[in-house]
């Protein structure tokens, strides 16, 4: 569970608003969309939500935990996957994956068997030996995915996940957080591909110029914009 009271962020010494008092809470068992234009203060929300920002005010429960005051249990519990996910080129990737692996404690032969169920979703296998410097784009987010994956945590974090997907991994992606979400975890995730959203997301929250300007279901969503046919017209709508 995410529970995100008054959260601000500022840049250029308080000149610039990045995030403006956002109050949100996504539930257990929830696949949350979090959209907005570019700036609008997504990225921003979701450093501060792991930890690799520190708020101005307000504060981020994440399972219970503070990402303030106990970073390390929150994160034991959470993976993240950024936009622009930075690998170590000089590793292979099963070595990256294993160092994954010790870093969240996986047992051995869980291990084995997770790795092998999830190279063969994003059709990895043939590749996770050979050095990741090696890779495509899609590659390296396959390789950031897998290794995320791999203690399956109660929340996924994922910012802009399926860019450079091809649309076999991008739709076995998609299953996998359906599924995930039937466990009860939760997955937390911002996307400009608004198709994805409407159709994936229990609940959406639009962020526009720092504030949260909408947040519900998609009759929710409906119901604030005279335009209602899809996501993009009431996004349109709503962040004009």
């Amino acid at each position: 569970m995410i529970e995100i009271a008054n959260l601000s962020k500022s840049y250029n010494k308080g000149t610039v608003k990045a995030v403006d008092a956002l109050n949100l809470t996504v539930n257990n068992g929830e696949i949350f969309g979090f959209l907005g234009p570019n700036g609008a203060g997504k990225t921003t929300t979701i450093k501060m939500m792991v930890g690799l920002l520190k708020p101005d005010s307000g504060s981020v429960i994440i399972n219970g935990y503070s990402i303030t005051d106990d970073p390390l249990a929150v994160k034991k519990s959470i993976s993240f996957v950024p936009d622009s996910p930075e690998v170590y080129e000089k590793l292979t990737g099963i070595e990256y994956l294993n160092f994954m692996g010790d870093v969240y404690s996986v047992p051995a032969e869980l291990r084995s068997e997770r790795l092998t169920y999830l190279l063969d979703l994003f059709s990895l296998s043939d590749a996770v030996g050979d050095l990741i410097q090696s890779y495509s784009h899609g590659m390296r987010q396959k390789i950031v995915l897998i290794g995320a994956m791999l203690h399956e945590p109660d929340l996924f974090i994922l910012d802009e996940p399926m860019v450079g997907l091809d649309p076999r991994s991008s739709n076995n992606l998609k299953n996998y957080m359906r599924e995930h979400c039937k466990e009860g975890k939760t997955v937390f995730f911002s996307t400009h591909i608004l198709e994805v959203a409407e159709k994936l997301c229990d609940r959406i929250g639009i962020i526009h110029q720092g504030r949260l300007i909408a947040c519900g279901t998609m009759e929710d969503l409906k119901e604030l914009a005279a335009n209602r046919e899809t996501l993009e017209n009431i996004f349109l709508e709503l962040t004009e």
